[in-house]
């Protein structure tokens, strides 16, 4: 077959290529609004999307004074990217969330509670997981897959369920969330390349924190911009600042919104920073200064964001203190209960393997409860 020549002007790409390299955003570093939205958001909602923030951060530092005293096996802190949770309030209940190892804002904007976390984060009788796998939340209750290990495997996985639903005919969006060092996997760009040809009905969005662990962004690609590469997949790719929580509201709406509406995927670069380490095994003084810390903890999403409500009359001062009182005193509550309740059994292991055991799982479940039995015996504890 021939191959048919066509050229293409520049000027049909310009628009694509300005969002992808200019920066949106509706309240800057000090709260103040920088452009009004055409969107009207309510009281209730601001509310809900602060309360949904503080949440998540005092939810971090429970779990990770749990992980430095031996309760959790490791935790990748949240601290500096609950702005996250915008995105995630432009769903709709019907859609599904693909997310990464660190949207704790997200679960919970999703309606996910904190004891649930918590239950998963510790193992114990409660983990809506029962044990599978280690670090990573997720629940089909709220239609949340959990998230992979392997850095951006969850991309492909959620542009194939958004196909699948067009193709069923399912008025549903998927939406993945995943850092700047999934974009370098092969991962994103099968999943861009299937997302562009297939019109899929997703919303891709990249959690840009500036470091792929201890890798700096600068080192990761030579491009202007993370967003700039939708361009070249055929996906609009539009660059936000990530700790501007009404900015991601309002961005992941307009793309869940032209998703639903079969105009295909969305590619969303979330500008933020991780305050914290990358995970509670790693140690981000061996790669970055702390004055750099120091100067990005001015973008702090919920102090900016507080400040913001305040300005408009949407919150006092003293409202403010009462969220975070309330929320202390429940989370601590939350996090006492869950200390209170046993640990998995041993025997879960043999769980969710085969819809019915085989005979050799029977035996060998056999052979463990013989094990315990003669360890009671012998008076040796098991956990």
């Amino acid at each position: 077959m021939a191959h048919h020549f066509e050229a293409h002007k520049v000027e049909e790409v310009l628009p694509f290529i300005d969002a992808a390299v200019s920066l949106r955003r509706f309240i800057d570093e000090e709260g103040n609004p920088v452009e009004e939205t055409k969107v009207q958001l309510s009281s209730e909602l601001l509310l809900k999307m602060y309360v949904t923030m503080v949440r998540a951060r005092i939810l971090d530092e429970w779990l990770l004074k749990m992980q430095r005293v031996g309760r959790v096996a490791i935790h990748a802190p949240n601290a500096g990217q609950e702005a996250i949770a915008g995105a995630v309030m432009a769903l709709r209940e019907e859609d599904w969330l693909f997310p990464s190892y660190r949207e704790l804002s997200a679960y919970i904007a999703r309606g996910m509670s904190e004891e649930e976390i918590i239950d998963r984060a510790m193992a114990n009788a409660d983990d809506p997981l029962r044990g599978s796998e280690f670090a990573v939340y997720g629940n089909e209750k709220y239609n949340i897959v959990p998230a992979p290990v392997p850095v951006g495997a969850q991309i492909p996985l959620a542009v194939g369920a958004a196909i699948a639903a067009k193709i069923l005919g399912h008025k549903v969006v998927a939406m993945t969330i995943f850092g700047d060092g999934a974009t370098s996997r092969g991962d994103f760009h099968s999943g861009m390349n299937f997302a562009g040809v297939f019109k899929a009905p997703v919303v891709l969005v990249i959690q840009n924190n500036g470091w792929a662990i201890s890798l700096p962004s600068r080192r990761q690609t030579a491009a202007k911009t993370l967003a700039i590469r939708g361009v070249g997949y055929g996906v609009p790719g539009i660059r936000v600042d990530g700790n501007d929580i009404v900015a991601m509201y309002i961005t992941a709406l307009e793309a869940a919104e032209r998703a639903r509406a079969g105009e295909g995927p969305t590619l969303i670069e979330a500008l933020t920073y991780r305050l914290g380490p990358h995970t509670t095994a790693d140690d981000p003084d061996r790669y970055r200064s702390k004055e750099e810390v120091k100067l990005m903890e001015r973008l702090d999403p919920i102090v900016r964001f507080g400040k913001y409500l305040k300005g408009r009359g949407v919150m006092t001062e003293r409202e403010e203190r009462d969220i975070w009182k309330e929320w202390g005193e429940k989370i601590e509550s939350i996090v006492k209960k869950c200390y209170e309740k046993p640990s998995l059994p041993v025997s879960v292991i043999f769980e969710n393997v085969y819809s019915e055991p085989t005979w050799n799982l029977k035996e060998q479940m056999e052979e463990l409860e013989e094990s315990l039995r003669i360890m009671k015996e012998l008076g040796v504890k098991v956990e």
